[in-house]
C-alpha cells in the first residue's frame, strides 16, 4: 500500500501546476492533503478528481479558502470521520480520517504559530489536546497512518538552520519534545527519553539519518538553496511499521512550497 501526503498551500494552484498527472502516475493508493484552501463545491471539475480515485473533505467553516484537508482514495472506506470534538480545531478543517477495516488514515494539519503568540498559543493548545487522542489511538489496537504537516521538526537532521530556529515556531524545544515523546525511534534531539512502545516516523524508519527537507520559506532563496524544514510526517503504528519498504521526498517538481512525501507500507490490513 503506497500513500502520499501532500500540502498543497491550495490545492487549485497545485493542480494547475500538474500535481493531479504527478499524482496519478506514482501508484499511489490513498493521497492525504493539507491546505486545500477551497470549499468542497470548488474542487468538483474533474480537474481536481483524477479517474480511478474517490474524494473526501473537510473544510474550514471558519474562514473560506483558508486551511482544508482532504483524502482521495482508489477504495471507499467503510466510514470518514470529520471531527474530534473540539469545535476550534474541527472547523478549521484540519483532520479528516478513512477507515479501512482495521486501518485507518488521516489527514492532519496542525497549526503554525509562525504568525504570531495568539496562533502559537492555539497551537500549544492543540499539542496538548490532541496528546491523550493520539495515546488512545496507539492503544486502540487499530493500525494508524497519521499523515500530514505536523509544523514541527524533530532534530538538527529536519532543519538546515538548527541554531538559528531555536527561538522560532516549529523548532521550540518544547514542540520538539512534545513531538518526539510520541515517537519510538532513536532519531530525536536528546530533550526526552523516546517511548519504548510509541509511533514510528515512517521516513526515519527507512532513512534513520538522511537529511532531507519537505518545506521551504517562500521568502529569498530557501529552496533554491536548499534551507528547508522537514515538518511533513507519516507516523504509523508498529505493526504497520514493521512493513514499511520504502519513503521518499519529492522536492521537484515544485507544486506548494512543501513536497510530497510518498511511503510504501507493503501488505497492510485494510482494503486501501
Amino acid at each position: 500500500m503506497r500513500i502520499l501526503t501532500f500540502n498543497a498551500n491550495g490545492l487549485r494552484s497545485a493542480a494547475s501546476k500538474g500535481f493531479f498527472d504527478w499524482f496519478t502516475a506514482r501508484d499511489v493508493d490513498v493521497l492525504c492533503v493539507q491546505e486545500t484552501k477551497a470549499q468542497e463545491h470548488q474542487l468538483s471539475d474533474a480537474a481536481f478528481r483524477p479517474d480511478g480515485y474517490q474524494a473526501w473533505f473537510k473544510d474550514a467553516t471558519t474562514k473560506k479558502g483558508y486551511s482544508g484537508v482532504a483524502i482521495y482514495s482508489r477504495h471507499a472506506p467503510d466510514e470518514v470521520r470529520t471531527a474530534l470534538g473540539w469545535a476550534p480545531f474541527d472547523d478549521e478543517g484540519r483532520y479528516i480520517e478513512a477507515r479501512f477495516g482495521n486501518l485507518s488514515v488521516v489527514s492532519f494539519y496542525i497549526p503554525s504559530g509562525s504568525s504570531g503568540e495568539l496562533r502559537q498559543r492555539f497551537k500549544e493548545e492543540v499539542m496538548a489536546w490532541l496528546r491523550p487522542i493520539l495515546d488512545q489511538w496507539l492503544a486502540s489496537g487499530r493500525e494508524y497512518v497519521l499523515c500530514g504537516d505536523w509544523n514541527i521538526v524533530r532534530s538538527k537532521n529536519d532543519i538546515k538552520n538548527w541554531t538559528g530556529n531555536q527561538k522560532n515556531s516549529g523548532c521550540l524545544p518544547h514542540e520538539r519534545a512534545w513531538l518526539n515523546s510520541l515517537i519510538a525511534d532513536g532519531c530525536h534531539d536528546g530533550l526526552v527519553v523516546p517511548p519504548t512502545h510509541g509511533w514510528k516516523d515512517a521516513f526515519r524508519v527507512v532513512k534513520p539519518n538522511a537529511v532531507e527537507y519537505s518545506w521551504w520559506s517562500q521568502r529569498g532563496a530557501a529552496r533554491a538553496n536548499n534551507v528547508g524544514w522537514r515538518i511533513d510526517y507519516q507516523l504509523c503504528t508498529p505493526g504497520i511499521a514493521a512493513g514499511i519498504r520504502s519513503a521518499e521526498i519529492f522536492p521537484e517538481p515544485k507544486f506548494s512550497d512543501h513536497a510530497p512525501v510518498l511511503v510504501d507500507y507493503g501488505h497492510a490490513g485494510g482494503r486501501a
